[in-house]
């Protein structure tokens, strides 16, 4: 019988292999020969230099040493769904994070990638199946695979994708899997949520274009009466009157005048007092101006009433200078949008006008062409709450670019479907005062979202809440944000602000520095 010395050295070499196995299952370059379905791997590339340079020509610096995998994946006859995963070769964090996109989308976020493979994370990203500029759609013309490709299927498959990659390249699947994104980026991560749920344990979902259809067909109604009649048409020059009233009315209802309106819902802003009491001028409107700002601030209705929500004020001065007015008539980027979406993937009519089109008629045609590609507005999140999902929600009040009362919608619609209770186990809603789309605005807007950072550090930000929720069931509460001097974090910290969990609000305590976050508590709206 062999001695116990002699067991031992015999388990010696199986005993050494456990502690020896390669960091890698497989090499960056061998990737090239992975089998997936419908998929043309055609990178797989070690990149230990610091930077890249995109297919885009844009330079990408400061890279940790990565595995670099790209390629194309085709479910239709008409797709071609562009894709690329970066996988760092040291100290990653066992976490997946997927990145979203803008707009029409049409460009793979490099910028976005090389964010996240710097804090330790295999990340992924996709073109949705078409290369333009994030405001062009006329890809979309005659190529519904393309739309059904942009609405769902190409951030579904790049996730699907990335996660049989993992395993491939490091031995083992990622722990957690993630996403977080903002605007055209937030509707896609309510669509991961709804249609995918086993895709994402954690959701990360900033000023989702959720309601698509309405939100731009709602825009032929405003079109109406803030273009269509010349009279009615607000120059950008006339912005700093109309916000320097709208402040003037509600800037101090939390207790501190600081140029933010706190909470919207509770500033009762008479824009009649903009009237023009004698000639025209900057510091007031005309009567056909004065409906337009009417019209900007209820939204858009068709025959039977309200079709999508408006905006807030308080920011009109610079906030609505691009997205909404313009340098003319019909030059914002709103009405860019809407007349690409409506040509190119609606009606197939690259002269299509808004202003002579029937809301009743192209609501209807944009619910039954592209309503099931690219709405991601279904309260029943049950799935995803069921396998453990969390989703966090953050809107600015001083969005230019998609109302933040469709976030409020929204998240009380799931609640609705599926109870306050069940609703607050897996899902936040955080209304962030001043800030505008995504970013920007008078307000402190930086926490935490799409790799902004915070003036507390990384570990305070709502990100870092999310995964905290998902990794340790602790579940978010007050979010610190930060405003930096001229957004420049190198500038300085101007100011700090606790974000509260809708429907609580942020209130002064009444002493303290009006500029510290200290200085506030999170409160019911009503107190």
């Amino acid at each position: 019988m062999p001695s116990v010395m002699t067991r031992l050295l015999t388990l010696l070499p199986t005993i050494a292999a456990l502690f020896t196995i390669p960091a890698h299952a497989a090499t960056c370059e061998s990737l090239a020969g992975l089998k997936l379905a419908d998929t043309t791997i055609t990178v797989a590339q070690s990149v230990t230099v610091g930077s890249l340079t995109t297919p885009y020509g844009d330079l990408v610096d400061h890279l940790p040493a990565f595995c670099r995998v790209a390629g194309v994946i085709m479910p239709s006859s008409d797709s071609h769904i562009r894709f690329e995963v970066w996988l760092p070769t040291s100290q990653w964090n066992d976490r997946f994070l997927g990145v979203g996109n803008g707009g029409f989308a049409g460009t793979i976020d490099y910028r976005g990638l090389a964010e996240n493979l710097g804090r330790g994370y295999a990340t992924a990203a996709t073109d949705t199946g078409h290369e333009a500029g994030g405001g062009d759609a006329s890809w979309a013309f005659g190529h519904p695979e393309k739309v059904i490709d942009f609405g769902y299927r190409a951030v579904h498959l790049t996730a699907a994708t990335a996660k049989s990659i993992l395993p491939a390249f490091y031995g083992r699947p990622a722990q957690h899997a993630y996403f977080d994104s903002c605007s055209d980026g937030g509707r896609e991560a309510l669509m991961e949520a709804q249609r995918f749920p086993e895709d994402y344990d954690g959701i990360l979902a900033g000023a989702p274009a959720n309601f698509w259809t309405h939100m731009l067909a709602s825009g032929i109604d405003v079109a109406k009466v803030t273009t269509a009649i010349p009279a009615g048409y607000i120059p950008a020059m006339k912005t700093p009157a109309i916000t320097k009233a709208a402040l003037a009315a509600c800037d101090v209802q939390d207790g501190v005048k600081d140029g933010i309106i706190n909470n919207p819902l509770a500033c009762h802003f008479s824009p009649d007092v903009l009237l023009c009491k004698g000639e025209d001028s900057l510091s007031c409107l005309t009567p056909p101006q004065l409906a337009s700002l009417k019209k900007l601030y209820s939204g858009g209705q068709d025959s039977h009433g309200p079709i999508f929500p408006g905006f807030m004020p308080g920011d009109e001065d610079p906030g609505w200078r691009q997205w909404i007015l313009g340098g003319a008539p019909g030059a914002g980027y709103g009405a860019n949008y809407l007349e690409n979406y409506f040509r190119y993937m609606v009606y197939q009519d690259p002269v299509w006008n808004p202003l002579t089109a029937d809301i009743d008629a192209a609501e209807q045609a944009a619910d039954e062409k592209t309503a099931t590609a690219l709405n991601s507005n279904d309260p029943d999140l049950s799935a995803f709450q069921s396998r453990g999902g969390k989703l966090i929600e953050y809107h600015g009040w001083n969005d230019p670019a998609i109302s933040p009362l469709n976030s409020i919608n929204y998240y009380n619609r799931v609640q609705q479907q599926m109870g306050a209770e069940k609703t607050q186990s897996f899902m936040r809603l955080y209304m962030i005062p001043g800030m505008g789309h995504c970013s920007g605005g008078p307000g402190p807007n930086s926490f935490g979202q799409s790799g902004h950072t915070t003036a507390k550090g990384p570990a305070q930000g709502v990100y870092a809440a999310l995964e905290q929720w998902v990794e340790k069931g602790t579940a978010p509460g007050e979010i610190v944000a930060a405003k930096y001097i001229d957004d420049a974090k190198a500038k300085g910290v101007k100011m700090t602000r606790p974000l509260c969990a809708y429907p609580q609000v942020a209130r002064y305590k009444g002493t303290g520095d009006t500029n510290d976050s200290a200085s506030f508590v999170c409160s019911s709206a009503s107190e």
